[in-house]
């Protein structure tokens, strides 16, 4: 489970925090378009947690998969 020399790196761990983070925030943003809410905010059509849940999710996939710890 560790790498080469026994550590993984802290990228690694942030792509782990923006995945589950891009996750969180995307669901709760299809939550909301599925079931709008009664007082909706101004710029609610923009829809922003679901674009800012998929950037983090990306970005943080892109983390994960440069960062694996792999066997050297």
């Amino acid at each position: 489970m560790h790498g080469a020399h026994g550590r993984f790196s802290i990228w690694f761990f942030i792509g782990v925090l923006l995945t589950l983070y891009g996750v969180i925030i995307l669901a709760t943003g299809l939550y909301e378009i599925a079931s709008p809410p009664a007082h909706p905010v101004v710029l609610y059509r923009l829809h922003a947690s679901v674009w800012w849940g998929a950037l983090l999710l990306v970005i943080g996939l892109i983390y994960l998969i440069r960062f694996f710890p792999r066997e050297q």
